[in-house]
């Protein structure tokens, strides 16, 4: 009788305690949390880590409040006891500096944080922490671009009007370097499909390198007098306004490239031997820690041969290290690492199917392959050359994961060094004694911690993650493949509505991008905005195709010449799967995405074996031809090679399919995929008397931003709650009531 009291007494506490996490988890996220950044915050920042300062130190931006008013410190912590003490303190210059000027606010410093540029109305000022002096370094009307220290700190490098300039830093002396550059002439400026597809927008269009022992520039020249114009028309004012902009489409001639070195005490320049024609890349300058050797790059326009080189910088004479083709194509090795004991380089290549490091001496000869396996290295932390090792992130247990781990340099098994599952992304010290770990998971924001390589938690830096979280009802979340016809596993994440309920119907979106070697389906969490969709009864879902990251450059190599073709056969298929499940509801599959995700959205619409229903296409290209260069001949060869391919890959193909509801949407002043795409669609789709909604951005480039971005958000999920769940978003669900309350208060 006892126990049958006790067992009934344990029931009911358990019923109770399932009641009280019941209820503590029953608030709902609200539409102005998740994408008005409103109250309360489930969210905060992490601590501002600006990077390792030496192998025992990192630095970390901290906002102090002092006396005389907030100000920023950076402090240097010391990695094995924590200990902070004060780097620099920002506040200390405020009299230092004019009015308008603030020591945080620096364009570029020295690396040894003691002399700082300032870039102010289209001009360079430079300010030393030792004498307190504040000088004006350039006075034109012309725009000074990417001014850069040169390793020893005392000489900048800038563009100005397409010519590549040095000031010396303590007298100001400018000394122009080249003298050609014009409306079609750039020196040490980058040609735009240069910027957009070779060297990066982190570039900044910046295309000159520093020689370590601060003597030499290396820059590229580009020509643009052959490439065609492109004209992006804005509505501005009363007669509008021209932008002209220098854009080679498949098929065009590209950019005429040279690469020149500048001796800076003299001012010659040697070209180095290639030539500048169009029908070639030249691209990714490494000098040597010596100085003496100058290595670049050399690809063919068909993109399917790549060329190492080691150049003379004193003769421009070339010798050929690395040799490598491809039957779809190859891509620029962007990380190479130089030992500096001079015995040779690591190189990250995608050769056999999957990217993998490799050691080369200075001559070009291998000495071995490090790494090898089914999984790709996704790239190189660090390279500790003391102990003899690589740090490098990698995916070889799971692909949807991301971890880091390290190798000797004779080859061997790597070790994993990041235990908790998710999604890593590491910063290792100078001398790989420590790294610092940012990772989230699918159902965790991201957590800042402290390791060292050995592995051992040093500590917990910061979590983004606020307790009150735990008080909402957020979806359930889990990683899973999808089976296709012919054996492949797509993987797949996504995110249910928290009472899920396998007896009803539910409406799913897919979230995508499916570019070439794209990640969408990761174990990192990825926002509330999917929690938001799954509180209100729609279910989210992120797809790779057989073309992404998961299945190597074997698996990208599928899509050459064949865009459009493996992304709508196996996201159909994943479609086909889950409308097969009993709690999906068929007649609402959406799909939406941006730039190559607006493209498959509106691939899926058109030529999707009617699966999808319901789609949302941002910034999309529509046909290969009117795309870049470089990036769509990389993939699909030129219109000429190969005709087939751009004729399937075109949506303009087959816009006569299009069913169900479409909304487009694009910024007028897109200077990466033309708005041109969506005219020539919308053209099509009004000869077919096709039903489609269409939304621009006037003035926006690519992707929508500023303030339009909030009216884009709004668009989006109302279009999602108007067609899924039959019902407009709120006037107080948007937060436009407390918007209207406070402008009648004023």
């Amino acid at each position: 009788m006892k126990r049958r009291l006790l067992v009934t007494m344990l029931a009911a506490g358990f019923i109770a305690l399932g009641f009280a996490n019941a209820v503590a988890q029953s608030k709902r996220l609200t539409y102005a949390q998740v994408f008005r950044r409103g109250e309360p915050r489930l969210t905060q920042p992490l601590p501002r880590i600006t990077g390792w300062l030496d192998d025992r130190h990192y630095l970390v931006n901290k906002r102090m409040d002092a006396e005389e008013g907030p100000g920023t410190v950076l402090l240097k912590v010391n990695a094995k006891t924590g200990r902070e003490r004060v780097f620099l303190d920002f506040q200390e210059y405020v009299d230092a500096l004019p009015e308008g000027f603030r020591l945080r606010e620096y364009s570029e410093r020295t690396e040894d944080w003691r002399t700082f540029l300032f870039s102010r109305e289209a001009d360079l000022y430079i300010f030393s922490l030792d004498s307190r002096e504040f000088r004006r370094l350039t006075e034109n009307a012309a725009e000074e671009n990417n001014p850069r220290f040169s390793p020893d700190g005392s000489t900048i490098a800038f563009t100005r009007e397409h010519d590549l300039y040095v000031a010396d830093e303590k007298s100001g002396v400018e000394q122009r370097l080249t003298t050609d550059g014009s409306e079609t002439v750039y020196n040490g400026w980058a040609s735009w499909v240069y910027y957009e597809e070779i060297l990066g927008r982190r570039s900044r269009y910046r295309a000159f390198w520093w020689s370590p022992d601060s003597k030499m520039l290396a820059f590229l020249r580009f020509d643009d007098s052959r490439v065609p114009v492109f004209n992006i028309t804005g509505a501005d004012g009363v007669h509008g306004e021209l932008e002209v902009q220098r854009y080679p489409k498949p098929g065009d001639p590209n950019p005429g490239v040279r690469l020149g070195i500048v001796h800076i005490d003299t001012g010659e320049i040697v070209w180095v031997d290639v030539e500048g024609d169009d029908d070639q890349y030249v691209a990714w300058p490494f000098w040597t820690p010596d100085s003496r050797q100058l290595f670049f790059q050399w690809m063919n326009r068909g993109q399917d041969r790549i060329i190492l080189y080691a150049a003379d910088p004193k003769t421009g004479e070339k010798r050929m290290i690395v040799d490598e083709s491809q039957t779809a194509w190859v891509d620029f090795f962007t990380d190479l690492h130089f030992f500096e004991d001079g015995r040779g380089f690591i190189l990250r290549s995608d050769r056999d199917g999957w990217s993998h490091l490799y050691t080369y001496d200075l001559d070009g000869r291998m000495i071995r392959q490090v790494t090898r396996g089914d999984w790709s290295v996704r790239n190189i932390g660090r390279v500790d050359e003391k102990n003899n090792r690589i740090f490098f992130e990698a995916s070889p247990d799971r692909s949807v994961e991301n971890h880091l781990y390290c190798i000797d340099l004779s080859g061997g098994d790597p070790v994993r060094l990041t235990e908790n599952p998710g999604w890593h992304r590491c910063d290792v010290s100078q001398e790989g004694q420590y790294f610092i770990d940012d990772y989230s998971s699918i159902d965790h924001p991201t957590i800042r911690e402290l390791w060292t390589t050995q592995p051992k938690r040093i500590r917990i830096l910061g979590d983004s993650k606020l307790p009150l979280m735990d008080s909402y009802a957020m979806g359930k979340v889990e990683t899973f493949t999808i089976p296709t016809d012919d054996g492949v596993d797509l993987p797949a994440v996504w995110v249910l509505p928290p009472d899920f309920d396998s007896s009803k119907k539910y409406p799913v979106i897919f979230s995508i991008y499916s570019g070439p070697g794209s990640t969408d389906a990761r174990n990192a969490f990825g926002g509330l905005r999917d929690h938001f969709f799954a509180q209100n009864g729609i279910i989210t879902v992120a797809v790779d195709h057989r073309g992404s990251s998961h299945f190597g450059k074997r698996g990208m190599a599928m899509m050459h010449r064949n865009l459009g073709k493996w992304e709508m056969q196996d996201l159909t298929a994943a479609a086909e799967w889950l409308c097969a499940k009993p709690y999906i509801d068929a007649e609402r599959i959406g799909i939406t995405g941006g730039s190559y995700g607006g493209y498959t959205t509106l691939m899926a619409l058109c030529y999707g074996k009617d699966v999808f229903t319901h789609g949302i296409a941002g910034s999309s290209v529509a046909d290969w031809r009117l795309y870049d260069t470089v990036y769509t001949e990389r993939y699909m060869d030129t219109p000429e090679e190969n005709p087939e391919g751009y004729e399937f890959g075109s949506v303009l193909t087959h816009a006569a399919g299009l069913k169900g509801k479409l909304l487009i949407t694009h910024g007028t002043m897109d200077d990466n995929v033309h708005m041109q795409n969506i005219i020539q669609l919308i053209d099509k789709l009004e000869d077919l008397n096709k039903d489609f909604a269409l939304m621009l951005y006037p003035g926006q480039r690519h992707g929508i931003r500023g303030l339009k971005r909030n009216h884009s958000t709004r668009e989006s999920v109302q279009f999602w709650f108007r067609h899924f769940l039959g019902r407009e978003l709120s006037v107080e669900e948007i937060g436009g009531r407390a918007d209207s309350e406070r402008r009648r208060r004023r």
